[in-house]
């Protein structure tokens, strides 16, 4: 093996090490932001019936 080839291999190595770190940062976030947006509507959702439920025992 020449030098050349093991710093070719070194650097494959790193990169799949670098692009692994990366692709799990991204589905963290990704995860993160698409609980976030659940739990929106969600609120919104809670948020009206709640609004209808009290506004008709204040008619009564």
């Amino acid at each position: 093996m020449t030098k050349s080839t093991v710093w070719t291999v070194v650097g494959v190595i790193v990169a799949i090490v670098i692009a692994w770190v990366l692709v799990n940062i991204i589905f963290s976030v990704l995860a993160f932001v698409g609980k976030l947006v659940v739990v929106l509507v969600v609120a919104v959702i809670v948020f009206f019936v709640l609004r209808r439920i009290f506004a008709r025992s204040s008619r009564d």
